[in-house]
């Protein structure tokens, strides 16, 4: 199937150096806002990738929870395979792709996991049935119908069901402390706007303009 007549023209806007603050962190609050005001479908959905011990990579859909200057955190089941492969290999991708606005950000570091006392404010405010879903499921193994992963559920159900859900000790947050943050805005002629931001102590960044 030839593709090569699928094409756009990006004429949304551009992004300037006087547009970007010393850290990533304001634009990127910025541009997820008018994400949410455009009304981009799931504006927190990111792709985060992963890379195995033995060097191969997997991706899948996640979504943004919460972010601040120490980086951006999202929540798995501890025996997923993104897990394991974060504990291999702690180096991972995470891309927002906004295309309604003609924008994405791409943001590498290294994920940590945060404190119980972070996973469990979280777990809590999370509607109940998710709450019971993160025991039901062994993520990422696998199950050979669907009626046995909703018995399994079911079970779950009646085991608490009555008062609060306790957080799993399987199940919590990572947060993946960013080294650069790509800013890229779509262009006219595909001569799109890219920013990069490289972490060159705790507290500074360096800013660079890439070619598109």
């Amino acid at each position: 199937m030839d593709l090569s007549d699928y094409r756009n023209e990006y004429t949304k806007g551009g992004l300037h150096r006087k547009d970007l603050s010393d850290a990533p962190f304001e634009l990127f609050e910025k541009w997820l806002k008018q994400a949410d005001e455009a009304s981009v479908p799931e504006p927190t959905a990111m792709t985060l990738a992963t890379v195995s011990k033995d060097g191969k990579p997997t991706q899948r859909t996640v979504l943004l929870k919460m972010f601040d200057e120490k980086g951006f955190v999202f929540f798995t089941n501890y025996s997923s395979q993104k897990s394991q492969q974060i504990q291999e290999n702690a180096n991972v991708s995470i891309l927002f792709g906004w295309r309604e606005l003609e924008r994405q950000i791409e943001i590498n570091g290294k994920a940590e996991k945060i404190p119980t006392a972070e996973s469990l404010k979280y777990f809590l405010s999370r509607p109940r049935g998710s709450q019971l879903g993160a025991w039901a499921s062994t993520q990422s193994s696998p199950i050979s119908t669907r009626e046995l992963l909703d018995g399994q559920l079911q079970k779950i159900k009646q085991k608490f069901s009555s008062g609060e859900i306790p957080i799993p000790d399987f199940w919590g947050g990572y947060r993946i402390v960013p080294e650069t943050v790509e800013f890229w805005q779509g262009g006219v002629s595909r001569l799109h706007d890219r920013f990069e931001y490289t972490r060159t102590d705790e507290n500074n960044w360096a800013i660079e303009r890439l070619q598109p």
